[in-house]
């Protein structure tokens, strides 16, 4: 079942985000999963499992096992898994939610697919895609962003700003919100009005990973 309060601070996260830690793929492996470990002790509300980019997992067999590993974390912490974009894998883990992009699957055949099994997200970045989503019962939420710049997706659409978080709300969409892009310690205060938020590098990178996320939790 989907608790829009797991949105309140959702961790974004795969090996690849951990390429400032020196060594191989299994060492990022192991960060990714220290990490994560640390910041369910630390209260994060979500957890979404995304494998992107040059230096992410290619091999399918190796990415369904690490996420097994990840959403083992999560129900041992209690906090709901949630797998970006793979809609197989979401579905042959069983994991709580799934989280997809405009340019994914069409967003009507995961929902099909998905048969309310698992809660979906969705991803918007114009007030268009916003107002065409909001009828759609089976999307629980949805991921506005970039709301600032971000160095960790590569495919970063163009910065959209708080202002469509707010142009949003005003128009009236009842669905929750997160906010994800570029959101740290010091910026996700100005979020804090329009629903949770999603970081990536907030946490993946901090050096006391427990302080960031009790300064985001206190933000958010």
């Amino acid at each position: 079942m989907f608790d829009a309060n797991c949105l309140k601070l959702m961790f974004v996260a795969g090996s690849q985000d951990f390429y400032h830690i020196s060594g191989g793929k299994n060492d990022r492996i192991n960060a990714l999963l220290d990490t994560l470990e640390s910041a369910l002790q630390s209260k994060i509300t979500a957890f979404q499992f995304r494998q992107k980019g040059d230096l992410a997992l290619q091999d399918p067999v190796k990415i369904k096992q690490l996420a097994l590993e990840c959403q083992k974390l999560c129900q041992k912490y209690g906090a709901p898994f949630i797998v970006n974009d793979e809609v197989q894998l979401a579905l042959e883990l069983k994991a709580d939610g799934v989280h997809v992009g405009q340019e994914d699957m069409a967003i009507e055949e995961v929902v099909t697919l998905c048969q309310k099994r698992l809660f979906i997200g969705l991803s918007v970045n114009t007030l268009e895609q916003a107002l065409k989503a909001r009828h759609l019962d089976a999307v629980a939420y949805l991921g506005v962003g970039p709301i600032f710049p971000t160095p960790s997706k590569k495919d970063a659409k163009q910065v959209v700003g708080v202002e469509l978080l707010k142009k949003i709300k005003d128009s009236g969409v009842k669905k929750p919100l997160i906010a994800i892009g570029g959101i740290n310690t010091d910026n996700a205060s100005k979020l804090r009005e329009y629903g949770g938020i999603a970081v990536i590098s907030a946490i993946a990178q901090a050096k006391d990973k427990a302080l960031a996320i009790e300064k985001l939790l206190n933000h958010a």
